[in-house]
């Protein structure tokens, strides 16, 4: 279970090795080791195995406040999420077992159906490469989707079965080690592998588990964002003033108090708006048309996050985008996340605006 006693210290790792995190393109060994000692890599582990299987709204206030300190290890364990979350609802006892032997396990994966199965004696020859996978240097285990006979189907093997190939080269989010993960003629047992019919009955897709996903993207973006106010709110305690004014410190200023409270409020509104969704998605039966509404929230919860760190380098200066200086990591770091497709704000439109003129539509 999660120990929150540990909270302060592990955000205290997180923060001291962010930077040559990034460095690395890797999380920090210190930072996965603190997660893994306050239990945050079995957020979503069953209950009967050590685990949390914690809601979307604790899922989203624990990465929230990890993303806070360094995003890329709080995505890291949101990716964790994900795929124990499949890998419980939709493999045999057997194997959820052996996964779930460590509550604590860093699992990796992707759903991107990039590699093709082969049904052979023994089980089923996969072949592949799934990029942008985050984590996968340090996992345990890897997840993966896969067309076999031309269906989806998931796969799960450990992680040292795969090969990486160093891929990962962003403008931000750089920590997550995001690589490829690549498969050549590897024999997969036939029980790691969970066919279309299998998917279908564990149902990892339904609107609220997509909701729960949703929030593994989100929740490191409203923590950087959070992160980036952090260090604001530091300059305007300082003895910082803004150039070429006769201010003597930020504060005397109208405008920069008035670009600061936008900016807090943003944050503000992007962390409310995700804990509200969180909690609909925890507590209703959602519907084609509330999946629609709901990811249209998180889209503009991601785009006040953009807009709120805007205002910050504003407030800044060009200084802000000096490479020693945090807030151009986190200005990165939210610029990169908040475009994964769980908060893309054309396509939550487009697909909230067809449900809307669907339902106006004139009756036959």
């Amino acid at each position: 279970m999660i120990d929150y006693s540990t909270e302060a210290e592990t955000l205290r790792i997180l923060r001291a090795h962010a930077e040559n995190a990034e460095h690395n393109d890797r999380p920090a060994a210190e930072s996965l080791e603190a997660l893994r000692k306050t239990g945050v890599f079995a957020l979503r582990t069953p209950r009967e195995y050590g685990g949390a299987w914690a809601d979307a709204e604790t899922v989203a206030r624990c990465l929230t406040d990890l993303g806070r300190a360094c995003p890329s290890t709080a995505w890291i364990a949101g990716t964790c999420v994900t795929s124990k979350n499949i890998t419980a609802k939709c493999f045999p006892d057997a194997v959820v077992s052996e996964i779930f032997t460590d509550p604590d396990a860093l699992l990796c994966g992707t759903g991107v159906p990039a590699g093709q199965g082969e049904r052979v004696p023994g089980g089923v020859r996969v072949n592949g490469r799934w990029p942008n996978v985050s984590g996968c240097e340090d996992a345990a285990w890897a997840g993966f989707a896969l067309l076999i006979d031309g269906e989806l189907s998931f796969a799960v093997v450990p992680a040292a079965d795969l090969t990486i190939e160093r891929t990962w080269h962003m403008a931000g989010m750089r920590a997550t080690g995001s690589h490829t993960l690549v498969a050549e003629d590897l024999l997969v047992s036939e029980e790691r592998v969970a066919s279309a019919e299998r998917l279908a009955a564990g149902n990892p897709f339904a609107f609220g588990d997509l909701m729960l996903y949703a929030m593994t993207a989100l929740g490191p973006v409203v923590g950087a964002a959070q992160g980036a106010l952090d260090a604001i709110n530091a300059m305007f305690a300082s003895d910082r003033k803004p150039f070429m004014t006769a201010y003597s410190r930020m504060g005397e200023s109208p405008g920069a108090r008035h670009w600061l409270a936008e900016a807090t409020h943003l944050v503000n509104r992007a962390e409310n708006t995700m804990l509200a969704v969180a909690r609909e998605a925890d507590t209703a039966e959602l519907s084609e048309a509330d999946n629609a509404r709901l990811h249209m929230a998180l889209a503009d919860a991601g785009r006040d996050c953009r807009a709120a760190v805007e205002r910050m380098l504003d407030l800044h200066g060009a200084s802000g985008f000096h490479n020693a200086n945090v807030l151009q990591r986190y200005w990165r770091d939210v610029a990169v996340a908040s475009r994964h497709p769980h908060l893309n704000p054309y396509l939550a439109t487009e697909t909230f605006g067809t449900g809307l003129a669907q339902h106006h539509a004139p009756r036959a």
